[in-house]
């Protein structure tokens, strides 16, 4: 797959996303269920896709690969566990947000992690989407907020931080078999939440939902995960950071457009400062890639490293 490609792929995959609140909106059942019935649609999806392929399994010929993987998706079920609890408790566009404070914690730690350069460019071009967070947040927490709400929106940002970590690892194991294993070690920890909840993982979809709990199974988290972990080992975890902030931004614009979630004037400047900077982050003049080369290809050449 080419650079060009692995974007697209990226990006369409952080469309998709930023629009599961507004999916997960229409579906009438508690955060915890909505959840377990994405990550086992999905996981099937994916799970019966790899087999189909007929293709030789690399967590075979590397466990160790695999177990991050599977440490990975742990973290993805637990961090969408706190992300559509907080939907439904502060808003999908203000979740959103706060859910991507992720990338500014493994923007932080990529220098220590995966040997990847940290240059003044980047830090400024990602204080200009900090400044813009603060700015989008200021009118909604300008309010009463539900901080259990805001509680579990930092839970999912932490739990973000370490997917994308623990992924970043598994670099033997990509595309579909990496989709594959951590969609499915997600639904897992998900289903045993939901069996605590309930003492049965069964769920009761309304009449009429179907359609959504398909949607959200199928396209947003299948095709989702397919597209966005397919091409973790094409991309930076810089990028990964910097590009993610594609996803909160479509759920504020979605949230005001679809759900009718207020935003004021000094969130729409905030929205145009996140995605600014995220593009003038990936926006590397020639000299600075020149310089970073030679440690960019150092640290691909340790293995588990990006």
């Amino acid at each position: 797959m080419t650079r060009a490609k692995a974007y697209m792929s990226f990006i369409l995959a952080l469309l998709l996303f930023g629009s599961n609140g507004i999916v997960a909106s229409a579906i009438s059942l508690p955060s915890y269920q909505i959840v377990y019935l994405r990550t086992a649609i999905g996981s099937l999806a994916l799970l019966a896709i790899l087999v189909l392929s007929r293709r030789s399994l690399a967590a075979r010929q590397h466990p160790k690969d695999f177990m991050f993987v599977v440490l990975s998706g742990i973290a993805m079920g637990v961090g969408w566990l706190f992300l559509y609890e907080a939907y439904q408790l502060v808003g999908v566009g203000l979740s959103s947000l706060i859910y991507y404070c992720g990338p500014i914690i493994v923007m932080a730690l990529s220098p220590v992690l995966f040997g990847e350069r940290l240059g003044l460019r980047k830090i400024a071009c990602f204080a200009v989407v900090l400044v813009g967070l603060v700015l989008v947040n200021g009118a909604v927490t300008g309010g009463s907020l539900d901080m259990l709400g805001i509680t579990y929106s930092m839970g999912s940002a932490i739990a973000f931080s370490f997917l994308v970590v623990l992924n970043k690892k598994a670099a033997a194991i990509t595309g579909l078999e990496n989709s594959a294993w951590q969609l499915t070690s997600a639904f897992l920890v998900v289903a045993v939440f939901t069996i605590i909840q309930e003492g049965t993982p069964a769920v009761v979809i309304p009449a009429g939902q179907w359609p959504y709990v398909l949607m959200l199974g199928l396209v947003n988290t299948g095709l989702g995960c397919y597209l966005y972990f397919g091409v973790f080992d094409k991309i930076s975890s810089q990028t990964v950071a910097s590009l993610g902030y594609l996803e909160p931004l479509t759920a504020v614009v979605l949230g005001v457009a679809v759900l009718g979630e207020p935003m004021a004037f000094v969130q729409v400047a905030g929205a145009t400062l996140i995605i600014g900077g995220a593009i003038a982050c990936e926006l590397v003049k020639p000299a600075e890639k020149a310089l970073q080369a030679p440690k960019a290809r150092k640290a691909e050449s340790v293995p588990g490293f990006c």
